[in-house]
């Protein structure tokens, strides 16, 4: 099983917008975001279409192709409304609208829909935004010079944990210092979810946190919603406020309190990272996974098939996926590719 996420929100717009970020003082490169800030953008019909031409081209035992589940957000800022409102107000579109705003994306919605259809790409819920609102906003109205370049850019993508008076990163959505903030993400919830809805024409089932802080009381929240399975880490850090956090162990199967099933991951798969092969170390996390009688689910970010930034990125990305599922393939004639959903309902089966 193929997770895979990030996919619908912006990263980084253009090479363009790299390089006017850098001339401007932003640092992108020293932090463990350089790789999404380098590669990673929105998927163009030339990226989509490389991914499901790989995909189809491997069967499994039930001669099913191989399927991804990318994990998506549904909305980006809108900039222009926000940036009338002198910053004192947030408006968000939904990311189909991102996509008609930037070149090579214009038509790519109708291959979501195709890989829908097809069965090689079937989304499941990242949050609204990859952008953690409250905090965000408090930092563009207090002017902040990093947040406000950023904005100019349409990127919020830079590392600003350790950044005077912001203290938690833009891209973790649900994280927070004061617990008040839970109100607004649960109302975040409410919208995203609505939005999936509305686009895909499917509720979402299965919902993976943007970096992974969430609150446990917000897991009632998504069970109102129609969200049966959670992504967490096996050792979770709950927010709790002012920097506090819960230690919390999970693992596959796991039921909490609001009734919602725990997805672990087992296997990693990120050839944009140099000097590991990739495709080795995946078929090992593979093979440990069925040696103890368990599903391989496989993380692997959208970056590593982007290649609006970078041509190269791309195909490196799915030279590397081919080689490994045609291994998988030849490791374990018996094995099936599944989605995140239909993993779901088989542990609710069993």
């Amino acid at each position: 099983m193929f997770e895979s996420d990030d996919w619908g929100s912006i990263r980084m717009p253009s090479v363009e917008t790299y390089k006017s970020l850098q001339a401007a003082g932003i640092d992108l490169t020293s932090d463990e975001g350089v790789l999404f800030n380098r590669y990673d953008s929105l998927a163009t019909t030339a990226d989509l279409s490389g991914l499901f031409e790989v995909l189809a081209s491997v069967k499994d035992s039930m001669n099913r192709p191989a399927v991804f589940t990318p994990v998506a957000v549904v909305a980006n800022p809108d900039f222009r409304k926000i940036k009338e409102s002198a910053y004192t107000a947030y408006y968000f579109e939904p990311f189909t609208d991102t996509l008609l705003k930037n070149s090579g994306c214009e038509g790519s919605f109708d291959l979501w829909q195709e890989g829908i259809r097809r069965r090689l790409f079937v989304p499941q819920f990242h949050g609204r935004e990859h952008l953690n609102v409250k905090v965000w906003m408090k930092a563009l109205n207090n002017g902040n010079r990093m947040s406000r370049i950023g904005f100019d850019h349409c990127f919020w993508g830079m590392s600003t944990a350790h950044e005077p008076n912001i203290g938690l990163e833009f891209q973790a959505a649900f994280d927070f210092s004061d617990p008040a903030d839970i109100v607004y993400q649960a109302e975040i919830l409410d919208t995203g979810l609505l939005l999936f809805k509305n686009i895909f024409g499917y509720k979402a089932s299965y919902f993976a946190p943007p970096n992974g802080p969430l609150s446990s009381r917000l897991e009632s929240k998504l069970a109102d919603n129609g969200i049966k399975y959670l992504f967490m880490p096996r050792i979770q850090l709950e927010p709790l406020g002012q920097g506090k956090v819960k230690k919390r162990l999970h693992w596959l199967g796991k039921r909490n309190l609001s009734g919602l099933r725990i997805i672990t991951r087992n296997c990693f798969f990120e050839p944009v990272i140099q000097g590991t092969d990739w495709v080795d170390k995946c078929l090992s996390d593979i093979s440990i996974a069925f040696r103890w009688h368990k599903p391989a689910i496989i993380s692997t970010h959208r970056v590593n098939y982007i290649g609006a930034l970078d041509p190269d990125n791309r195909e490196n990305g799915l030279s590397k996926l081919y080689e490994l599922l045609r291994r998988i393939m030849k490791n374990w004639p018996d094995a099936e590719f599944i989605t995140t959903d239909e993993l779901g309902r088989i542990i609710d089966e069993d």
